[in-house]
């Protein structure tokens, strides 16, 4: 298998690239449920460089090192780094590229990690960068709806904050390369920019744009919800009224269809009621244990390692 040095971002992915990374993570899915046992990294090493908090990219990447028998390499907080000193990123990754065998970067500025690979001898994993790219959180996406609705031909809504939203940036170029319809869901002030609505009109995807989950529920296949992030707003009343119209409750998805699923990045704040948890249309958790084996094939791809 012919390795992939960097993933900094999936836009550029052509339909069988992502198929290969979704077929090998289905392979690692008993391992990463940890039903059979693995060493084929074994001796490799994974370094964490996380300049931003995170709890799931984090651990999945730990969790999917492990299960394959690798060793992981955690920075740690950035005060307690040579960070705090004042070292460059530059300087920090050219160091640690000669400690480990990949780097998982996340970063709170957009085009960190596209920087990083510039500078790095291993190959670089973009963990999210700004409001930029989360490729792998794109792919765990992917292989969320293959597992659990269907790829090609989907009819998906993006609901929340769109406009911010680095997980719905990079879902939507990688949705184009399988003929989705995409329904966008967002109060005007969270819009999708237009330069990406422009750019995936150009390569002909149906695009319509509503501010009502109510409007869309009925007809499609996979509801994707982000959180409203309350930080943006600096007027509480303003954030209340938009964060309730973004809320979903059982009432509403009963208007969907019996194969309707729910994905959210998450964390969750209040968007998705607790009480749709329990039903079947709940896919968000599923979503988060998906990270395991697809992040399992990233690690094997990036280090050339034939499953």
């Amino acid at each position: 298998m012919r390795p992939m040095h960097h993933i900094i971002s999936t836009r550029e992915y052509s339909k069988e690239m992502f198929d290969e990374i979704l077929e090998m993570a289905e392979k690692l899915e008993p391992i990463a449920r940890g039903e059979q046992h693995s060493t084929i990294l074994d001796g490799k090493i994974l370094a964490l460089l996380f300049f931003e908090p995170s709890t799931r990219t984090r651990m999945s990447f730990e969790t999917a090192m492990y299960r394959l028998g690798g060793k992981v390499l955690n920075m740690g907080s950035v005060e307690a780094s040579s960070i705090a000193k004042g070292e460059s990123l530059s300087d920090t990754i050219r160091v640690t590229s000669q400690y480990a065998d990949a780097i998982v970067l996340r970063h709170p500025r957009e085009g960190a990690a596209l920087m990083a690979s510039e500078y790095s001898s291993s190959p670089v994993i973009n963990g999210g960068d700004g409001a930029g790219h989360h490729p792998t959180q794109t792919l765990l996406d992917l292989y969320t709806i293959k597992r659990e609705s269907r790829l090609e031909n989907l009819n998906i809504a993006l609901a929340g904050d769109l406009k911010y939203g680095r997980t719905v940036h990079s879902l939507c170029y990688a949705l184009s390369r399988y003929n989705a319809q995409i329904t966008l869901v967002s109060p005007p002030e969270l819009k999708l920019p237009d330069r990406i609505v422009d750019d995936l009109k150009k390569r002909n995807i149906h695009i319509h744009e509503t501010e009502s989950l109510e409007d869309v529920i009925e007809n499609i296949d996979v509801l994707y919800m982000t959180r409203i992030q309350k930080e943006r707003f600096p007027d509480p009343a303003e954030f209340n009224r938009i964060s309730y119209k973004m809320r979903l409750t059982k009432d509403l998805i009963q208007k969907g269809k019996p194969s309707l699923r729910i994905m959210h990045p998450l964390p969750r704040v209040n968007e998705i009621s607790p009480e749709i948890d329990d039903t079947p249309h709940a896919g968000y958790f599923k979503q988060a244990f998906y990270g395991v084996p697809v992040r399992m094939a990233i690690l094997c791809k990036v280090m050339g390692v034939q499953i």
